[in-house]
């Protein structure tokens, strides 16, 4: 027990030698190449630096892979490398795989590029008229449409009691199952614990959620229910593995964007679709919308979609475009608005890299420059929150032009977890065409 209480151990910086690892200094996760290094070198096969090409090293050159020049290859076994380099673009044969069938339409290529120079803006470095002019336009947009409408809708799931009583889990993983038992509560609350249904989780992961709604399932003896769980990473250590009727969940290994349901076998063997995430960052979002309401095959009679990330939303897959520009909001715009809802939960809204180089620069007591801050730090988190309202509100549209009766709740308080708004649309009557 005393090990498990014990501090984290602090990560390494890159000052620090390496222990029998590779010598590169993977930056995103502040550590170590986990990877042996190869013989007579300190670096593994994939960071091994490039070298120049001489006649006496004509076997061991080696250049930046064409794919993803992260890593190095022999410059002698490039063209196998490319058949075999897991950067490289695959083509599945799989039935329920159309590569971005709900990607979005794609983008003229003089407008990607407008997008991409826009994603480089720097708030701070905006123009009064127009940082005022953005943050004014969602003031009104949420006014007009938002304010007083989000109701609470906070419950909980039976399953989760005894999980729940546990004193030993601490803040991180009582805030996960807290989350889970308040969806789990609504899908109850909602009716839609039944059987011959499908529930397909969308950005599965590790199946905390799919493993206490498939116990909620076999507990209550639902006949021909199932899981299907979406996920375009095999993960490891899956609490699916440890049900005890592992039929009950099927898993899918697929990119969203590339995922067609009504060839998906597994929703042959019900009548009924339900759609459920946790966790969907931004563009995941969208998405899974367009993976439900896209395809004319296949229904989906109810999703329920914990709503997070919204600053990594993008214009193309974006479902609420035409309500945006209706409302008068440009592309320009949208990627603004995706800028600021980060101020709705992210404290003092400076990056990790800059609240590091803040704190550096005061045990040195020099403290660096801040830029000029136009708003305080409450009047950031609330324009913060409105702007992932509006996004979110651009998705009802979206849903409610698709026959769904669509909504936002608050599903969990703000102490357990600022994120904490759910996206709910139902239709009733409705089957799932069996592909032929």
């Amino acid at each position: 027990m005393a090990e498990a209480s014990a501090a984290k151990k602090p990560k390494m910086t890159a000052d620090e030698e390496p222990a029998n690892n590779c010598a590169h200094w993977v930056q995103r996760k502040k550590r170590y190449c986990k990877m042996s290094p190869n013989k007579g070198s300190l670096f593994c096969g994939a960071h091994e630096p490039p070298s120049e090409a001489t006649s006496e090293n004509a076997d061991t050159e080696r250049i930046p892979c064409p794919l993803d020049p992260k890593h190095t290859v022999f410059k002698r076994k490039l063209t196998k490398h490319l058949t075999i380099c897991n950067a490289r673009e695959q083509i599945s044969t799989l039935p329920y795989i159309h590569k971005n069938i709900n990607a979005g339409e794609e983008l003229e290529p003089g407008r990607q590029q407008e997008l991409s120079d826009y994603e480089k803006l720097k708030l701070h470095e905006l123009e009064d008229a127009e940082f005022y002019g953005v943050i004014e336009k969602v003031k009104q947009l949420y006014d007009t449409h938002i304010a007083g409408h989000i109701e609470q809708l906070q419950l909980q799931h039976e399953t989760l009691e005894e999980p729940l009583s546990h004193s030993e889990f601490g803040p991180e993983t009582r805030k996960h199952l807290v989350q889970t038992s308040a969806l789990l509560g609504i899908l109850e609350h909602d009716k839609q614990l039944n059987d011959n249904t499908s529930y397909i989780e969308f950005g599965a992961g590790k199946g905390q959620l799919a493993f206490y709604l498939a116990t909620a399932l076999d507990t209550q003896h639902l006949a021909n229910s199932q899981l299907v769980l979406v996920d375009r990473l095999s993960l490891r250590h899956k609490k699916d593995n440890k049900l005890a009727n592992k039929q009950l969940v099927q898993r899918i290994r697929a990119d969203i964007a590339d995922l067609k349901l009504s060839q998906l076998p597994e929703l042959q063997r019900t009548r009924r679709n339900v759609a459920l995430s946790k966790h969907l960052c931004g563009a995941a979002t969208d998405l899974t919308l367009r993976c439900v309401l896209g395809d004319e095959a296949c229904t989906t009679n109810y999703i329920l979609i914990a709503l997070c990330c919204h600053h990594r939303c993008s214009w193309r897959s974006y479902v609420g475009k035409k309500w945006l520009q209706a409302a008068g909001v440009t592309p320009r715009q949208f990627v603004i608005i995706t800028k600021m809802v980060s101020w709705a939960v992210c404290g003092s809204g400076m990056s990790r890299e800059r609240r590091k180089a803040l704190a550096e620069a005061t045990r040195a007591e020099q403290p660096p420059q801040e830029p000029t801050q136009r708003l305080d730090r409450e009047q950031r988190e609330l324009i913060g929150y409105q702007c992932k309202r509006i996004l979110d509100h651009g998705r009802l549209e979206h849903l409610r032009a698709n026959g769904y009766q669509a909504s936002l709740k608050f599903y969990v308080p703000r102490d357990v977890t600022l994120e904490n708004v759910v996206l709910l649309a139902k239709r009733d009557n409705i089957k799932c065409n069996k592909a032929k």
